[in-house]
């Protein structure tokens, strides 16, 4: 059945839209996207400190951010059940143990088991926090917050990292838990609303308005979440390997380490772009071109890595990262309140983090290269489109305020 095109969505405010709900939701999210963040500097640290190869650099990678996947997935069953300041805390004792257990234990084996055990912990973690800021009556500008913030943090992340040893890492990355837990009364203890419900403004042909409830087909966040996947393992392969790509490239090893530090702190002018863009032409058909355009950014690499090839690569690759983020997480959190699948999204991302790297590490191991990651790497891009667009065009013609919002 296809609904009227002259409706647009309607939120009503709740405690998730306090300003305390929204800071420590954001700064969650953060913690818990640390050490995919760090990854390129980790992957160099795991290289040059802990003597491991390439291929298995792609293996504890894959293995930490596979946990974040699997963490999430458990914040997505309990999240809308279980207090979720008591979950908070469980998940923060177990990303802890294990990043200080990491000191200890640091051969590849017991890395690799601590690294998977510690992204279960950042997972349910960062499940949370999804969810919570989620639960904003405006998913678009909250979520624009929590990146704008992203942006910031990963550029100071990537300058201070590459000052610590293997070990600072390690306790760095535990502390940022230790200090969520201090504001962990700001946290919001259960959802709201129902989800894969929309309420519509409904304008009627004399003028008048009323409001009308919408089942939204479950079809839906799915897709998005497919389609999530798919981007991040365009995200996943590229960011653990961009660094490594340009060893014995004509780039120079300094003007690399600069550039991960300076473009990623031009993502918070993605944030400001994506969220005018998505005020004027809604979420969907920026998020269709931006997958089309980070494709090109990637496959770019193929023909040559120099030091202007990985300044435009990187700069262009950090500005879409945002686009796609703040698009994907906006458009699940329109349909879904109760935060249940909206806590998948760091499963969707941590599943593509996971292959990312892994398809990535077989790749080299196949003898294909570095131009064969980036090929992967821009294909996994067209196909979160493809997803995409379809799932799009479904909603044009059944709730075309949701296709369409912004």
């Amino acid at each position: 059945m296809a609904y009227s095109s002259d409706t647009t969505l309607l939120h009503h405010k709740t405690e998730f839209d306090d300003w305390r709900s929204l800071s420590i939701g954001i700064y969650m999210a953060l913690a818990g996207y640390a050490v995919m963040v760090g990854l390129p500097v980790i992957s160099t640290s795991w290289v040059g400190n802990l003597g491991f190869t390439e291929e298995q650099v792609g293996r504890v990678a894959g293995a930490d951010l596979g946990g974040l996947a699997v963490g999430a997935v458990i914040a997505a069953l309990l999240v809308a059940r279980m207090d979720r300041r008591l979950l908070t805390v469980i998940s923060a004792v177990i990303a802890i143990t294990a990043n200080l257990a990491c000191i200890y234990y640091q051969s590849y084996e017991a890395t690799l088991w601590l690294r998977l055990v510690a992204g279960i912990g950042a997972g349910i973690y960062t499940g949370i926090a999804v969810a919570t800021i989620g639960g904003h009556s405006r998913p678009a500008f909250a979520f624009g917050m929590e990146l704008f913030a992203f942006a910031g943090s990963q550029g100071a992340e990537l300058k201070f990292l590459p000052m610590l040893s293997i070990e600072g890492m390690y306790i760095a990355f535990a502390l940022t838990f230790v200090v969520g837990l201090l504001f962990i009364s700001w946290l919001p203890r259960r959802p709201v609303e129902k989800a894969l419900e929309v309420e519509l403004d409904v304008e009627e042909p004399s003028g008048a308005h009323h409001s009308e409830q919408r089942s939204v087909p479950a079809y839906v966040p799915w897709l998005v979440l497919s389609a999530v996947v798919f981007t991040y393992i365009n995200i996943g392969g590229y960011w653990a390997y961009v660094e490594l790509a340009t060893v014995n490239s004509e780039a120079s090893p300094d003007w690399v380490a600069s550039m991960l530090v300076y473009t990623s702190v031009f993502s918070v002018i993605g944030c400001l772009f994506a969220v005018l863009l998505s005020n004027r032409f809604g979420l969907a058909r920026p998020l269709l071109v931006t997958l089309v355009i980070q494709a090109g950014i990637v496959a770019m690499l193929v023909f040559g890595i120099t030091n202007t090839t990985v300044a435009i690569s990187m700069f262009a690759f950090n500005f879409c990262w945002i686009f796609v983020d703040i698009y994907q997480a906006a458009t699940i959190a329109n349909v879904d309140h109760t935060g249940r699948y909206v806590a998948l999204l760091p499963a969707a991302q941590g599943l593509g983090n996971f292959l990312g790297p892994n398809v990535a590490a077989s790749t080299l191991a196949y003898g294909l290269g570095y131009h064969g990651v980036f090929i992967m790497c821009a294909t996994a891009s067209i196909v979160a489109m493809l997803v995409y667009g379809y799932m799009y065009l479904s909603l044009r013609r059944s709730i075309p305020a949701l296709a369409d919002a912004s």
